[in-house]
This record gives structure tokens, C-alpha cells and sequence, in this order.
């Protein structure tokens, strides 16, 4: 009953933070810039757009015939000058259409996108959680009132993650009727079936999943420093260092595949199942199409296995040190 009683406060200070209220409102205002960018810059492919796009691919093609005319007379009287005729089939009416919403091919990447600004919002929102506590002493008045010091904050990395999960499923479905009804209205929902479905829903979960990493990780690196700005170093420790700095060393260097050792390589892996990569350093392979430079897949079991690794270790790390260091 204990524990039960510590959970409800710690998930009742967690969503009544005006921190948390005001980034989760951020955020939603951020996706409905996104979504209406989406609306007014797409368009369905009705049969006058359609026509429109043919009149104007047969005007450029005249337009670029009557142009190679006079260039090949031109160049017929000039040494080392190669004549050019353009086709009929190089001016295909579909790349004169305005840009429309296919729900199948796009929705991938607007899925992707929710899940890298709620891994964001995961993240700033697990290390705020535990690192105010600990700036404003609330965790060691807490800890007066409950000195098992393992249990309190393992629930509150419970309630952090429960609440998490809540806020990734309510607006991945809300996500996912918008850009439904986008591609409805400006777009086609063609090739939906049942099992295009359950595809978007598994990289949906997958998705979460992230969430749930990047929220645990930030929480953790917190406890481990006792403060917000520990987790926040830490997080742009690693974007200037091991991203912007690493990437450059290992260009410079030109390490073998190096894009492996870079975050967003592994987050593309977990999100879309695989991810290749290409070593453009290494001498080229023979091949049935001619000389290809060699290639590795990064598959997703290989993506979570790092991600679990990470995740437990730094758990770990926050436990030790909650356990062994005092409270001060």
C-alpha cells in the first residue's frame, strides 16, 4: 500500500509540474505547425491537376526541342561537340505536380519525426523530474520521509515512464488521424491494407520505445549528478563531441563505415529496421551494375541491444550512487 501510495504523489507531482505542462504544450503547438505546413503544401491529384501537369511537361518538352534545334546547328559546325535531341519520355507529367501527401510512402518519416521531438521531450522532462528534487532538497526531505532509497526512485523512474507512455500514445494516435485525414483531403490512402496498417503501428511502438530510452537515460544521468544540468551537459557533451567532433575526426581519418559509430545512424536503424551504410573510403567492389563501394546493414535487434545496454547502465550507475554516496 506503501508503494502504491508513493507512486500516485510521484506521478501527481510528475504531471502537475508547470515545467512538464508548459514543454508538453510546447510541443503540441510544434506538431501543429508541422501538420498544417503539411496541409497547405500538399495537394490531391485530381484529374485537373493531373491535366495541368501533362500541359506542362508537353510545353517544357516543345520548349526544349525547339532549344536543341538550334544548338545542334550550332554545334554540327563546331570539332569535339556533342549533339543532344530531348524525348518525349524525359518530361513525365508526374514531376510537374504539385507535391501530394501519399500516406503509405510519407507517414514513415512524420512518424519518425514524432518520435525524435517526443524523445527530446522524454528526455529534458526525466532530467528536470529527479534533478529539481535534488537542487531544491525535496529529494532528501524525501527521503526522511521514506529512507528505502532504491524504491523511491526506482517509482519514480515507474511513474516518469507510465506517464510518458501516456502522453506518446495519446499523440501518436492523434498524429496518426491527422496525417490520415491529411492524406484523405490532399493526398491518397491508397495501398492501406491491413498489413501497411500494422507496419505504421509497429514503428509506432518502436517509437515509443525510444521515448521510454531517452526519458530513462536523462533521469538517470540527473540522479547520477544530482542536478538538471548534469543531464543537459551531458546530452550536449555528446552532440558537439561524439556527433559534430567524432564525425569529423573519423571523416578526416577516413575510418572504415564510419557513420556506425554516430547516434542517429543507430536511431534510423531501430525506427526503419535497418539502416546501410556505405564506406565511400574503401576501393570500390566489382558488380553486375559496375564498380559499388562496399556496404553493412545495421538491422534494429542490433539498435535495441545497444539502446538496452545504455539504458541499464545507466540505470545502475544511478542506483550505486544513490545507495553509496550521502545525502546532501
Amino acid at each position: 500500500m506503501g508503494t502504491l501510495s508513493l507512486y500516485t504523489a510521484e506521478t501527481k507531482r510528475f504531471t502537475k509540474r508547470r515545467f512538464t505542462r508548459f514543454f508538453v504544450l510546447g510541443l503540441v503547438l510544434v506538431l501543429g505547425a508541422i501538420s498544417v505546413g503539411m496541409f497547405f503544401t500538399n495537394q490531391k491529384s485530381t484529374p485537373e491537376v493531373v491535366a495541368a501537369a501533362e500541359k506542362e511537361a508537353e510545353a517544357s518538352f516543345q520548349r526544349d526541342l525547339a532549344m536543341s534545334v538550334e544548338q545542334n546547328k550550332i554545334c554540327a559546325i563546331q570539332p569535339e561537340c556533342t549533339q543532344w535531341t530531348p524525348t518525349r519520355e524525359d518530361y513525365q507529367a508526374e514531376w510537374y505536380m504539385p507535391s501530394t501527401f501519399n500516406f503509405k510512402k510519407h507517414f514513415g518519416a512524420m512518424a519518425t519525426t514524432l518520435a525524435a521531438l517526443l524523445a527530446v521531450l522524454a528526455f529534458v522532462l526525466g532530467a528536470s523530474f529527479v534533478g529539481a528534487e535534488w537542487s531544491s532538497g525535496g529529494m532528501m526531505n524525501l527521503l526522511l520521509w521514506r529512507p528505502q532509497r532504491i524504491k523511491v526512485l526506482s517509482t519514480k523512474l515507474a511513474a516518469l515512464l507510465v506517464v510518458l507512455t501516456g502522453i506518446t500514445v495519446v499523440l501518436s494516435a492523434v498524429w496518426t488521424g491527422i496525417f490520415a485525414v491529411i492524406a484523405n483531403l490532399r493526398g491518397t490512402l491508397d495501398g492501406m491494407t491491413s498489413g501497411a496498417w500494422q507496419s505504421m503501428l509497429l514503428m509506432e511502438l518502436r517509437g515509443l520505445v525510444l521515448v521510454l530510452v531517452f526519458g530513462a537515460v536523462g533521469f538517470g544521468l540527473a540522479s547520477i549528478g544530482r542536478h538538471t544540468a548534469v543531464a543537459m551537459g551531458a546530452a550536449i557533451a555528446v552532440v558537439v563531441l561524439f556527433q559534430f567532433g567524432l564525425g569529423t575526426v573519423l571523416a578526416m581519418a577516413q575510418v572504415s563505415y564510419a557513420e556506425k559509430y554516430l547516434i542517429p545512424t543507430w536511431v534510423a536503424a531501430w525506427m526503419d529496421k535497418s539502416y546501410k551504410i556505405t564506406d565511400w573510403n574503401a576501393p570500390c567492389l566489382n558488380s553486375a551494375t559496375g564498380c559499388e563501394p562496399p556496404t553493412m546493414t545495421i538491422e534494429w535487434p542490433a539498435a535495441g541491444g545497444l539502446f538496452a545496454v545504455t539504458v541499464a547502465a545507466v540505470i545502475a550507475a544511478a542506483m550505486w550512487t544513490l545507495r553509496s554516496r550521502d545525502i546532501t
